[in-house]
């Protein structure tokens, strides 16, 4: 049980600073006129582009790049792009209101509505490459960036992504309903884990009073016996690191580093969420580096993995879905900041009970997925009208929390719109 605990721990202190990196970018996205005008021009062949013409463009491409399917999808609807909007919109609310998880219902959602698993994870990662060139400002982090830390980084999380990548296309390519099933057994378990340790939390904070919000983490330079024992085995090259933070800095081996990057880029690979919540936890509660390089490295290391991971591994195979990136991108970006404002005026311990329902919401939605993918594949005795009925319950269930939760926020901000503009209005 005490394993359980700490495995949704550890979860939910990558989803916390994940949450802050997505609320960073987004805002300096949304503040800046030329990363807008970026963010039109991606959107402008959704607009522009016809359908014969993408068929055209798509039939000249090499089969090795997807045809029209990787670069200029024949669905260039204006129905799927709002759709996608929508979707992004709760993602982003989620982010922004509760700071955690929000990007771990993209996937769910659009495989509740019908799209490949493998398609929804390329088609997230993609998502979040867009976001991340477009927001992400190295200039500013340097300092707190180890450049060997996140060369070595790297290069294993490339690794980890193109395994990642392989798995799924290779699971997609024997039989399509066991890649689904694949991708949901790994979203269930996690959001399982994640939501309940989350629920948890949440009824023993309402038990004894406090009104902490859910942002989260602890932020020390002081190691822990994990780190320690890490650090203290001596495999060359040693990477040194946190020179400007500890007396004559710390080091690790290369090992631990190339490790983390392997493991994170093969979650990346087979999610789609970017691995980002993973980076966190791992290397500052798992490996002993401060806080404030984690950070720094982080963002160097995000564009990297999710760009390699979405082009490399999905894109040039046919696996993303361009209308639906470019809908939730712009959706996620209206919602996060709506979300981030409602903290302002909504109790803590409220928004920790909406980020466990929420969270529970899409592990229910994957486990009650999962018997009808079993069925037709004869590994559980379920019947098709069995499983597509509890299929349809999960996706029931999910869209009315989930969708219930976004109704709250906007009503929420709507509702309060004059104090966030900081006048004394009394609500």
């Amino acid at each position: 049980m005490n394993y359980f605990r700490e495995w949704g721990r550890f979860m939910h202190m990558g989803a916390v600073a994940h949450a802050k990196w997505d609320l960073e970018v987004s805002t300096r996205i949304i503040r800046s006129r030329k990363r807008l005008l970026l963010l039109a021009l991606l959107i402008l062949p959704i607009f522009l582009v016809g359908q014969a013409f993408a068929d055209e463009i798509g039939d000249s491409l090499p089969d090795v790049l997807g045809g029209h399917h990787a670069y200029g999808p024949a669905e260039y609807s204006i129905g799927i792009f709002l759709a996608a909007i929508v979707v992004g919109l709760l993602a982003g609310l989620i982010t922004g209101c509760i700071g955690a998880g929000g990007g771990f219902i993209i996937a769910p959602a659009l495989m509740s509505v019908g799209v490949k698993g493998i398609m929804a994870v390329g088609t997230d990662l993609f998502h979040i490459f867009a976001k991340a060139i477009m927001g992400t400002t190295l200039h500013g982090k340097m300092g707190n960036i180890s450049v060997r830390i996140a060369g070595v980084f790297v290069i294993g999380s490339i690794i980890g992504a193109t395994l990642g990548g392989l798995l799924n296309r290779t699971l997609y390519e024997i039989d399509p309903v066991l890649s689904d099933a694949f991708i949901t057994t790994v979203y269930a378990v996690m959001l399982t884990g994640l939501g309940t340790y989350a629920m948890s939390d949440y009824l023993r904070s309402r038990k004894r009073g406090d009104t902490g919000d859910v942002h989260g983490g602890a932020d020390t330079e002081e190691l822990g016996a994990l780190p320690r024992r890490i650090q203290a085995i001596k495999i060359p090259p040693m990477i040194k690191f946190d020179n400007k933070i500890v007396p004559g800095g710390r080091r690790i081996s290369w090992v631990f580093l190339m490790s983390s990057g392997v493991l994170v880029g093969l979650c990346a690979g087979i999610m789609g969420v970017g691995g980002g919540f993973l980076f966190f936890p791992m290397f500052v509660y798992g490996m002993g580096v401060s806080a404030t390089t984690t950070v720094g490295t982080d963002i160097f290391q995000i564009v990297f993995t999710a760009g390699y991971a979405a082009i490399g591994q999905y894109a040039i195979y046919g696996f993303i879905f361009y209308t639906l990136a470019m809908g939730m991108l712009l959706g996620s970006l209206l919602g996060i900041q709506i979300g981030a404002m409602v903290t302002k005026v909504v109790p803590g311990l409220t928004i920790r009970g909406f980020y466990a329902m929420a969270v529970l919401a899409g592990a229910i939605n994957r486990v009650f997925a999962l018997p009808e993918k079993l069925g037709k594949m004869d590994v559980l005795p379920v019947s098709d009208s069995l499983g597509s009925a509890l299929a349809t319950i999960g996706t029931v269930l999910f869209f009315l929390i989930i969708g219930g939760f976004g109704v709250w926020v906007i009503g929420t901000f709507l509702r309060n719109i004059n104090v966030l503009k900081g006048e004394e209005v009394k609500i």
